[in-house]
């Protein structure tokens, strides 16, 4: 009886303390959580603009492509001849010839329509579904070639049934147009590049139809509901077949509107996305990329509120040991009255000190996350952005070296038809297989630039020495050849393999040569070398030319950032480039000026470790 007094004061002393503590510690977990979500978002906006601008370059890039191949065969001599005489031999020899640019270039079908619209040739003459013969005047691409000289539609092939991107060209002819040429693009390898890259992606219309798409589920499918009438319009005139032009199965967030939420086929739940958009080349055309945001947003929600609990939990913790410990000093005798003030001034000082430490602690170690964070990202910004502006140096140069096989090939392939039209077959043979090396140089120099161009994985595997100084040449071979520059290979061949990363390995290499050149600009009989040589454990790859060396003020500050001693310079490369190294394992140095050595000029060395 007599300790239901005491049970019912401790209540009503420590009830509204931990009613309010509660109510904090509630509070502070939820604030926290918004923020870091929306931080998290923010992260995730900023990495699916990135995706969506490099899926929009892909798209740009294999489109461009394909519409130099109408304008080329407009211009065709063969062509032309083959619409105004329709003489069979001349349009049998044209089929052939469409069938291996068709081979050649991935198109899907390419074919030589009249003036009325009556398939002459095309590539597919050999298979059961053949266009030669077929009547296309009734498709937009054939009657605005016409009309404006050139035109693209995407439809379903009427033949095939497969969707694609129609490219038209008008043929003309001395008395006016003769006809058109068709080149049919389908996008199946690009939509499997996306669909490896496990980011959603797609393209629509101007209507909002999806046309090509990383989800085959979703073609001919609508970002938003159409008006019955454009739905009836664009059913009847056959574009996309009989499909229902339903909308996507993604809901967007009224609170966020750049998210989307919704079941990708074959997934078993609902998933959130942030979505992101980029125009593509074609009129009206735009590209989507959905990056998922369920995972990212719940671990940053995760950590954040686990991180504020912990910590309002100590503070009320430490509160309450002080509350606790004032209430026990209350009932103290009064002799030690003044002792108990002095005494509760104190803790409450220290533990204003110690709430105060707590919080700067917090906000150091958050702002020393964040800088972190944002290191890392502008250290791989900064390595991508020296990598595009040294392609930037040497698109000239390649473009140059692209030029020459193409004229080459012109040229063999008007000898061919020569040939052929003579019953030279074995002459023919040999043309068209000279076109063909030619083909495949050039394939090589587009591959290297997009493989260079690509952002790295940074993992850290073995290399093929070799293999990376050859990319290397590749790209910069054109200016060292435009310059005179000889260049001498010496030391390792073969099978030597290293520690690295192939395309950062390829970017450090490329801005040595890009570096040796540029010292080699008013040298006389310039020279290059590149030595690749094993010292125990360590491979050595040195880059040496002989030019005119390192001042020694330029030699004190090789690597320091911002310093430079070309006019244009920004002193960033080889600061970047001793960086990628370092992530290696390796190290990058610049050998004393000795006017002993061979060549005689600077000289770089790039030690990493053997595989």
């Amino acid at each position: 009886m007599t300790r239901l007094p005491v049970r019912w004061a401790s209540v009503r002393r420590w009830g509204p303390f931990l009613l309010i503590s509660l109510l904090l510690v509630g509070a502070a977990t939820l604030t926290a959580g918004q923020l870091a979500s929306d931080a998290a978002r923010a992260d995730l906006v900023r990495q699916a603009n990135a995706a969506a601008a490099l899926h929009a370059a892909v798209l740009r890039s294999e489109l461009e492509k394909h519409r130099s191949l109408p304008f080329v065969l407009a211009q065709d001599p063969d062509v032309g001849q083959a619409l105004a005489t329709r003489d069979p031999g001349r349009l049998a020899a044209l089929d052939r010839k469409l069938e291996t640019l068709s081979g050649q270039t991935r198109a899907a079908v390419i074919y030589l329509l009249d003036d009325r619209g009556q398939t002459l040739a095309a590539s597919n003459w050999r298979l059961p579904t053949s266009f030669v013969g077929s009547n296309y005047s009734f498709r937009p691409y054939f009657r605005d070639s016409l009309k404006a000289g050139s035109a693209e539609h995407f439809a379903l092939g009427t033949v095939s049934g497969r969707p694609g991107l129609f490219l038209g060209r008008r043929v003309d002819g001395p008395k006016g147009p003769l006809g058109v040429v068709v080149v049919k693009v389908e996008f199946d390898a690009l939509e499997g590049e996306w669909r490896r890259s496990d980011e959603p992606a797609f393209v629509t219309d101007p209507h909002g139809i999806v046309l090509v798409t990383s989800v085959p589920a979703w073609r001919f499918r609508t970002l938003a509901p159409i008006a019955e009438p454009e739905r009836s319009r664009l059913r009847a005139s056959l574009q996309f077949g009989g499909e229902a032009l339903q909308p996507l199965p993604l809901t967007a967030d009224p609170r966020h509107p750049r998210e989307r939420s919704g079941r990708l086929p074959g997934a078993d739940q609902d998933a959130r996305f942030i979505i992101a958009s980029a125009p593509a080349s074609s009129p009206g055309w735009t590209l989507h990329v959905l990056t998922a945001s369920d995972r990212a947003l719940d671990a940053s929600v995760t950590a954040a509120r686990a991180m504020t609990l912990i910590l309002t939990s100590l503070i009320v913790a430490v509160v309450a040991i002080i509350l606790y410990r004032r209430q026990r000093a209350v009932r103290l005798a009064a002799a030690q009255e003044a002792a108990r003030i002095e005494l509760e001034a104190r803790v409450v000082d220290r533990t204003r000190e110690l709430s105060a430490a707590n919080q700067q602690l917090v906000l150091e170690m958050d702002e020393r996350r964040r800088a972190e964070a944002n290191l890392h990202r502008l250290q791989d910004e900064l390595v991508q952005a020296n990598k595009l502006a040294t392609l930037g140096q040497i698109a000239a140069g390649v473009a140059h070296e692209i030029n020459q096989p193409v004229a080459a090939i012109r040229a063999y392939a008007d000898n061919a038809q020569v040939f052929l039209d003579r019953q030279q077959s074995e002459q023919a043979r040999e043309n068209l297989g000279i076109i063909g090396s030619l083909t495949a140089r050039i394939g090589l120099i587009t591959d290297e630039l997009r493989a260079f161009a690509r952002k790295s994985t940074g993992q850290v595997q073995a290399v093929k020495v070799e293999a990376a100084i050859e990319g290397a040449l590749v790209l910069v071979g054109a200016r060292l050849r435009q310059q005179g520059i000889r260049l001498v290979r010496a030391g390792l061949e073969g099978e030597v393999l290293v520690m690295a990363e192939r395309m950062r390995l390829e970017q450090v290499l490329v801005n040595l040569l890009q570096n040796a050149a540029e010292a080699l600009t008013d040298t006389i009989d310039p020279l290059i070398r590149v030595e690749v040589r094993r010292a125990g454990k360590t491979v050595r790859i040195t880059v040496a030319d002989n030019g005119p060396g390192l001042a020694p003020e330029a030699a004190e500050g090789l690597f320091t950032p911002f310093v430079t001693t070309k006019p244009q310079g920004l002193g960033l490369g080889l600061v970047i480039s001793r960086d990628i190294i370092a992530e290696f394992g390796g190290e990058l140095s610049s050998l004393p000026a000795d006017g002993n050595q061979d060549p005689g000029g600077a000289a770089f060395v790039i030690t990493l470790r053997a595989a």
